[in-house]
């Protein structure tokens, strides 16, 4: 029966895939925690599934390529597989922790790589790793947190003989290619978003939920972007540097995954910069809302202080006041009162204070 890696999906775990290979008089494929898939290819053909302890029997013939995917390895599982391809140590206890930066390190005639992955879950960006050790007649993958499963690069190597012919290296392609894909729809969601936002604060004032979520989205562009920029440097040394196993046509290939990566680091920017006008653009209608209260406010107080002042000056009590025995002095007082408010709302009407 055969099991497959799992369908391409946001998924902590998957079904085992592989098939008996009873033809090559090899035991069964593995059934273990944390093995995905365990496979070997011939001239670009699925050959049969395979236990890891039987590795070593196959990646050494000619044309024939070993490609293991794990998901979150316990360290026996990682030692055997270090046993079986003679893995550099120091890369071996960087893929049994996650948190490593994208990179790409080179021991001997074997490559490390890592890269990181990025799924939108629940309205949040979801950051997962993938360690890849490429060396001659293997690939083995090794994924930490929740990811898109390769089940689907599988299909598309398998899909395709004549390209996958070309080797461990056209695998290391077909992965990086697929995590860089998947970060195209993790950038059109969160665009989405802040067009959104941006149409938003044009039309009325963003609540502190709003300015909040602003905060956050930038915030998580900058995780994304961190990300995403040092594989532009991994891309860019497998197409111009002679890395084992590596041809022409491949040059090409990771050339055009230089530039998809540059491509997501560039939306990336523009729309930090748009979160970040649009924050500024919120501010600043705040403040201009908050200007022209008080100036509405200042201006009633002005014309407010008139009566204030004129009935202040003549509540002192003095007996010696000249006004106070006009005869038509009350009226005049009103009157006086009464023009000079209205000079003042006029005036403040025509500034546009009021």
């Amino acid at each position: 029966m055969v099991r497959h890696e799992g369908r391409e999906s946001f998924v902590p775990q998957e079904e085992v895939e592989g098939a008996g290979s009873e033809a090559a008089g090899l035991r069964g494929p593995e059934t273990r925690p944390g093995v995905i898939a365990a496979a070997v290819y011939q001239n670009g053909k699925r050959i049969c599934d395979i236990p890891i302890s039987d590795s070593h029997l196959w990646r050494q013939k000619e044309n024939t390529v070993v490609w293991i995917g794990l998901h979150e390895p316990d360290a026996l599982l990682l030692a055997e597989v270090q046993r079986e391809f003679d893995l550099h140590p120091l890369a071996i206890e960087d893929a049994g922790h996650a948190h490593q930066r994208p990179k790409l390190e080179i021991y001997g005639d074997a490559m490390f790589v890592v890269a990181r992955t990025a799924h939108m879950m629940g309205g949040e960006i979801v950051f997962g790793e993938t360690h890849l050790f490429v060396g001659r007649g293997y690939v083995v993958s090794v994924r930490h947190g929740a990811s898109s499963s390769y089940n689907l690069v599988r299909q598309r190597c398998e899909a395709s003989p004549m390209a996958l012919a070309h080797g461990e290296n056209y695998i290391l392609y077909s992965i990086l290619d697929f995590i860089v894909d998947n970060y195209v729809p993790v950038i059109e969601m969160i665009h989405e978003e802040v067009e959104e936002l941006e149409e938003r604060v044009l039309r009325e004032r963003l609540d502190k939920a709003d300015v909040e979520r602003l905060y956050m989205l930038r915030r998580s562009l900058l995780r994304l972007r961190n990300a995403v920029v040092p594989l532009v440097d991994v891309c860019r040394r497998h197409e111009h540097l002679d890395l084992p196993g590596m041809d022409a046509m491949l040059h090409a290939l990771f050339r055009d995954v230089t530039d998809h990566v540059r491509r997501v680091q560039e939306d990336i920017d523009s729309l930090r910069e748009v979160l970040a006008f649009t924050f500024e653009a919120s501010l600043m209608i705040g403040q201009s809302e908050q200007t022209e209260i008080t100036r509405k406010l200042a201006s009633w107080a002005a014309i407010l202080a008139v009566p204030t002042a004129i009935a202040g000056i003549y509540g002192m009590n003095f007996v010696d006041m000249p006004e106070l025995h006009m005869r038509y002095g009350y009226f005049f007082v009103l009157a006086a009162i009464f023009v000079i408010r209205t000079g003042l709302y006029r005036f403040f009407k025509k500034a546009r204070w009021l």
